[in-house]
């Protein structure tokens, strides 16, 4: 199989500049930590309880939202560096060619549909 290297690559600086500006967006939208965010409704609002329990969820939806970003950025990065030495389009765990359907479904995969699949069931 024959991949075409440049244009995943272009795919995956794509996709990183996306998710490195996600990221960034949901640091900006909380700067402060989620205790003072509490006392600032606190101070400012009748209904704290319920504004406190809206921010606190707000604040845990943000969070995986970030860590997963964080997650898909590493893998993004773990695929540029295998375009780079040459083994992108390979099962990181058995060697063999991971389909083109699943690099176009995700660029950035690093194990064949069966090993990922292997992972998925623990």
């Amino acid at each position: 199989m024959s991949i075409d290297t440049d244009r995943f690559r272009m795919e995956l600086e794509n996709e990183r500049e996306r998710v490195q500006a996600a990221i960034a967006n949901l640091r900006n939208d909380h700067p402060g930590s989620l205790d003072e965010e509490v006392e600032e409704i606190a101070a400012t609002s009748d209904n704290h309880l319920g504004e406190t329990a809206t921010a606190t969820l707000g604040r845990e939806i943000d969070y995986t939202l970030g860590e997963n970003s964080e997650q898909v950025l590493a893998e993004i990065n773990a695929a540029l560096q295998r375009i780079e030495k040459g083994t992108y389009g390979t099962c990181t765990r058995c060697g063999k060619e991971i389909s083109p359907e699943r690099l176009e479904a995700h660029p950035w995969a690093s194990l064949c549909i069966d090993d990922a699949r292997k992972a998925e069931r623990g």
